[in-house]
């Protein structure tokens, strides 16, 4: 519920226990009055009152007694709804202060993600600029060869699928459909080998990557705002890793892992932060849909499939976004280690 509505709701609250104390102040004062009546009527009786008079007034006073119960039970009543406003309010005060408490997090955070998207853009120049010179010393003397015979005659493709069920539901089942109808049809298919991992909960991450010793990790579901993926517990529900973990967890199985793609919203930390480790990785810098995460990544892995660098099948998989009318292609982020060429980085041996 949004601060404004919540604000709404309050000032509603304010107004239903002002007209159940108006309502509550007019029982009282009939109350008052008629107990007043009831004295007076008490008052006047007497020795002298003969026994007639003395019934009709007891008529009187019985009379008055049952209206004063109706009162004091309206009264009751309206004690008890206004109490229960007052409780109601409360809530809603603490609901809105949490809500504002809330709200200047995220917007603390978005300042921050700012402020991290333009050092990243800064670094990224840098780097572009000493790459581009790093290259332009290299075709000064000698041209960039890949060594395809250095490279892997399989590699291995890791899809990790996690969607817990207290989540919004993402169609993970597509995405990996699509992956593998693009690798088939990529012309070095049979170089290409791809495992998935399906409701991963945390413990699954070392055994996977110890089992199937990935080239490619692919990570595809939610990731959170403050650079967490989004995992699973036992029960089927959200389980939170947080970023120095996954930085952590390839810290120490970075062997064989040539790229990392993480096809989940706000990963672009996760990704620049493992470049430390790994050659490249692939993040997002917002939010991102089903179907872009889906129309990317398979882009992705068919250039990959037909022996394209990663710099090139990143770039193929943005295309990809474009000529499918998708306005996502400036979220996905492509971080490469210091010292690493993406352009010469090929991942696929050419069949021969």
């Amino acid at each position: 519920m949004s601060i404004e509505t919540l604000r709404n709701r309050i000032a509603q609250l304010e107004r239903e226990k002002a007209n159940f104390e108006r309502s509550l102040s007019r029982e009282q004062e009939n109350a008052r009055k008629k107990q007043a009546e009831i004295s007076q009527i008490s008052r006047s009786i007497n020795k002298n009152t003969s026994v007639s008079s003395l019934s009709s007034k007891q008529r009187q006073i019985e009379s008055k007694q049952r209206q004063l119960s109706g009162y004091e039970k309206k009264a009751a009543d309206l004690q008890s709804k206004v109490a229960g406003k007052n409780a109601e309010l409360l809530k809603k005060l603490s609901e809105v202060g949490r809500a504002e408490k809330q709200e200047q997090r995220r917007n603390d955070q978005e300042e921050k993600k700012r402020q991290g998207q333009q050092l990243s853009h800064s670094k990224h120049v840098t780097r572009e600029l000493e790459r581009q010179a790093q290259i332009h010393r290299q075709l000064s003397s000698a041209p960039i060869v890949v060594q395809f015979a250095d490279l892997p005659k399989k590699i291995t493709v890791l899809f990790i699928a996690s969607n817990p069920t207290d989540q919004t539901q993402l169609r993970l089942d597509e995405e990996i459909r699509a992956i593998t109808k693009k690798i088939r049809e990529s012309e070095y298919r049979d170089a290409v080998e791809l495992k998935s991992l399906w409701a991963t909960r945390p413990d699954d991450l070392l055994q996977a990557l110890n089992e199937y010793k990935p080239t490619i990790v692919h990570f595809s579901g939610h990731g959170s705002d403050l650079g967490e993926l989004v995992l699973q517990d036992d029960s089927g529900h959200t389980k939170l890793i947080s970023l120095e973990a996954i930085v952590q967890l390839f810290t120490v199985m970075a062997s064989g892992i040539e790229l990392i793609v993480f096809n989940a919203c706000f990963s672009y930390a996760q990704a620049e932060r493992v470049t430390s480790h790994v050659k490249a990785a692939i993040g997002t810098n917002d939010s991102v849909g089903d179907e872009a995460a889906r129309v990317f990544a398979a882009q992705l892995y068919s250039a990959i499939g037909f022996g394209k660098s990663v710099r090139e099948a990143f770039a193929q998989a943005k295309v990809a976004l474009q000529l499918e009318g998708i306005k996502e292609e400036d979220i996905p982020e492509l971080y490469v280690a210091e010292d690493i060429d993406d352009e010469s980085l090929v991942l696929v041996r050419p069949e021969t």
